[in-house]
């Protein structure tokens, strides 16, 4: 189906504008331009209590909301055997960690937590246990009010890397909540780090970490390097042979662009090929117009900007500026019919107009 309203069009603006690496500012706008694409409306959660967890917002992920453990396993895939008491989970010593069962990359994960009351132990044997994220990048959790430990092992540090900038701990059995934004890595096709893992954390509300650059995944006496992993991996909770309880956990998926950006391979494609698919597509004021430069394709995208494409395929093209890539389409004679444009992964399909 061919958009031909420009009102039709603005989701697929709004996906580009997310597009952009990092930046939420663009240069695809004025400045108070009414035509900018709003964003998605969400209901916003609930703040917790110490008697009851708040409600996480309309768009979050629940991987804990006190009834029962689906969303979760063991770490060898077989059923999570830590326990539910009174709608919270308690880890169980011995049982070993436990992974969630779906897998995230770039997020922000809200998580609350209760060190044992009445206290026992010292040090990293106090109320120990962690928040891992993709099974490799630590947030400490523990017991840090009134115990020493070395800091950057205490509560809300990035273990063995960053202590947080203050200690916020609340005394034990009290429930505590860690806030965090996580940026995955980012590796190239032969696995060198092109954007390493970064954190911003909250504990109860206040800044602890603030955007840290991880130096690899993080682990008791030992800085390891980073190795290519997958984009997406479980969220881990760990069991230190301590009774910590967990409640109201929740994650948002971030958008990440900058992931589909770094040095993806293209080569050239004869010219004869290339004039093939010049022209416009869609219709004339807000179609895509394509011409041919530098051996590439230039497509002027919706009227709104123009860049350069380049070839993985002899009908598919990507652009090294913004998430959005173009699938030419042909007909039975191999004429070119039309181009499917996806912005940020939500597809238009547009016709060949000449």
């Amino acid at each position: 189906m061919i958009k031909n309203r420009v009102g039709l069009y603005l989701p697929v603006l709004m996906f580009m504008l997310a597009a952009l690496a990092w930046s939420q500012t663009s240069d695809l706008w004025q400045i108070h331009d009414m035509n900018r694409p709003r964003p998605q409306i969400i209901t916003p959660g609930t703040a917790s209590t110490q008697e009851r967890p708040g409600q996480a917002p309309s768009d979050a992920i629940v991987l804990f909301n006190g009834q029962d453990l689906s969303q979760w396993r063991a770490m060898d895939g077989g059923p999570a055997k830590w326990v539910i008491k009174n709608n919270v989970i308690e880890t169980v010593k011995g049982a070993g960690y436990i992974r969630s069962y779906r897998e995230f990359g770039s997020c922000q994960l809200h998580i609350e937590f209760s060190t044992p009351l009445p206290a026992s132990g010292s040090s990293q044997g106090r109320g120990n246990s962690g928040v891992i994220l993709m099974g490799r990048y630590e947030v400490q959790v523990l017991d840090s009010y009134e115990n020493i430990t070395y800091a950057d092992g205490q509560a809300s540090a990035v273990y063995a890397q960053y202590p947080p900038l203050v200690n916020a701990s609340r005394p034990p059995g009290q429930w505590q909540t860690y806030d965090i934004v996580f940026r995955r890595p980012v590796f190239d096709q032969e696995g060198k780090v092109q954007r390493p893992a970064m954190m911003t954390v909250f504990h109860n509300g206040i800044l602890v970490q603030d955007h840290v650059e991880l130096t690899g995944p993080t682990g008791w006496l030992s800085q390891r390097p980073y190795s290519a992993h997958a984009e997406k991996l479980p969220i881990s909770l760990q069991d230190h042979g301590n009774p910590v309880r967990y409640r109201n956990i929740w994650v948002r998926e971030l958008v990440d662009p900058a992931d589909k950006l770094i040095d993806k391979p293209s080569y050239r494609l004869a010219d004869d090929l290339l004039q093939k698919y010049a022209g416009r597509y869609g219709d004339s004021g807000r179609g895509v117009e394509i011409q041919v430069r530098d051996g590439h394709l230039q497509a002027n995208v919706y009227g709104v900007r123009t860049l350069m494409f380049y070839a993985e395929s002899e009908t598919q093209f990507y652009s090294r500026e913004v998430d959005i890539t173009l699938d030419f389409q042909l007909d039975a004679e191999n004429n070119v019919s039309g181009v499917v444009v996806a912005v940020a992964s939500s597809p238009s399909e547009l016709k060949k107009i000449d």
